[in-house]
């Protein structure tokens, strides 16, 4: 009964999709054949040619007959599109809304099924392709090479760092299969994303560690002023006067320590997870510059905007878009001298390529440095804000190490100017984030351009009304 039922998925295994194939093939050889005997009996081919042109022709029939038999016995029969039980249906359902990523891997390590989590996860355009041309880690593969063969992988973890940093924890388990053949075995692969919590706990450990290297300073300044007030200038409320002055100028120092490594942190938290949102980057630009007009005032520096007349959607979350503009602006004031003048300006569908809207405008003794920029996409546009000033310009050799956590340029350090050190790691981050780029520009003694573009927002019409509505 056995070899009967073998013998009949055999014969339907050679049937309806591949016979006329196989049928053409034989008539194509049969009419070269013929061909020949015709070219033969009119004297135009000899015997010796005739036999050598069949033989051929009938080697070729030969091996296209075997090909288009393995094709038909790899080939899934149709009755695999039979109708399923409802228990498989409900499975492929709970699999598709499952939001953790799930493959199944045959052999040859070719991806036989994927969740739509995984196909996002990997950018997998389809099913069918190989596993090693979406993930680039060896280890993993190595475990599921092993779960093909029916060994236990268990668990890998891997880390990538570009284009941003994550890490993953792989599991790897092999699957029995009740099929004929020598590859019973499939390797069910699940991905989960670790990155948040890995990023929470180096958040907590930096943060204690920047936080109490920082604040030792001021609050060293605090006790020692403390002391003096309650000790030598008790009596003195000219000394206390200027050393509460002092102690408010130390006390907000702190403020703004904590709260740019509390933004940091949370920066860093979502770096690897893309902003799906639109925003307008001219409005934005407009508002910054509306809100800090009034500082800019107060020193009689004048802020020369160069918007678009309409707006310039980007995708990107607007409070952080918000932070990277202000923190830029903010700069450019601080290191602007009083009476001068600093331009904001805002182009909008330019490239990847910052020579296009960040050309060196500073003259020949100007040094540029991308400190970060987008993976390349020869389609993708970007709106780009430029933000000059009026300063005295940074050497190039500090270019490099801008973006660094609590840099500062030597000679502002100190004095009424002096920051945190950590705007522009903020700004870096955030742009990483969402997938933008951040160049800087500058000449000794000629100023300083800083450029931070982001992209494009996919359909930025129907992007925004949906926005617009939802708000």
């Amino acid at each position: 009964m056995a070899d009967k039922s073998e013998e009949t998925r055999t014969l339907s295994r050679l049937s309806a999709p591949d016979r006329p194939r196989r049928r053409d093939i034989l008539v194509c050889a049969c009419l070269g054949v013929g061909i020949l005997t015709v070219l033969m009996a009119s004297g135009a081919l000899g015997f010796g040619p005739w036999l050598a042109g069949a033989l051929t022709l009938s080697a070729l029939a030969f091996i296209y007959w075997l090909t288009a038999l393995t094709t038909a016995e790899a080939r899934p029969a149709p009755a695999r599109a039979e109708r399923r039980s409802p228990e498989g249906e409900a499975a492929d359902v709970m699999l598709g809304r499952l939001s953790i990523p799930v493959l199944l891997i045959g052999p040859g390590g070719r991806i036989e099924r994927a969740n739509p989590a995984a196909r996002a996860f990997l950018a997998l355009g389809s099913e069918g392709g190989l596993l090693s041309t979406a993930l680039r880690q060896p280890r993993v593969l190595e475990a599921v090479g092993a779960a093909l063969k029916g060994e236990r992988a268990g668990v890998v973890e891997y880390s990538a760092l570009t284009p941003v940093e994550s890490h993953v924890r792989a599991y790897v388990e092999p699957i029995r299969l009740d099929v004929p053949g020598p590859l019973p075995f499939r390797a069910m692969l699940v991905l989960a994303d670790e990155t948040s919590s890995k990023r929470a706990e180096r958040m907590r450990a930096d943060f204690l560690a920047n936080a109490s290297h920082e604040l030792r300073t001021p609050l060293a300044s605090l006790s020692g002023f403390i002391e003096t007030i309650a000790g030598p200038a008790r009596d003195d409320p000219e000394a206390q006067e200027r050393f509460l002055g002092i102690m408010r100028d130390q006390t907000e120092r702190m403020k703004r320590l904590i709260d740019d490594l509390l933004s940091l942190s949370r920066v860093e938290m979502n770096e690897h997870l893309p902003p799906s949102s639109v925003t307008d980057l001219a409005q934005l630009a407009a508002d910054v510059i509306d809100s800090l007009s009034p500082v800019a005032a107060a020193r009689s520096i004048l802020i020369r905007a160069e918007l678009p007349g309409g707006p310039a959607l980007v995708t990107g979350d607007r409070d952080q878009l918000h932070e990277v503009v202000e923190n830029l602006v903010e700069n450019a004031l601080k290191y602007s001298a009083d009476g001068s003048s600093i331009r904001v300006s805002l182009h909008d569908g330019a490239g990847r390529d910052a020579a296009e809207y960040a050309e060196t405008r500073l003259g020949e003794a100007a040094s540029r440095m991308t400190l970060t920029a987008p993976a390349y996409e020869a389609e993708a546009r970007y709106a780009a804000i430029r933000v000059r000033d009026s300063g005295v310009g940074i050497d190039r050799r500090y270019l490099p190490r801008l973006a660094e956590r609590f840099f500062r340029v030597d000679g502002q350090k100190s004095g009424p100017t002096s920051g945190t050190g950590l705007g522009l790691a903020i700004v870096k981050h955030i742009v990483t984030r969402h997938r933008g780029g951040l160049t800087v520009e500058s000449a000794p003694g000629g100023g300083s351009v800083f450029s931070v573009f982001f992209p494009k927002a996919a359909e930025p019409a129907q992007a925004l009304e949906t926005r617009e509505s939802a708000e």
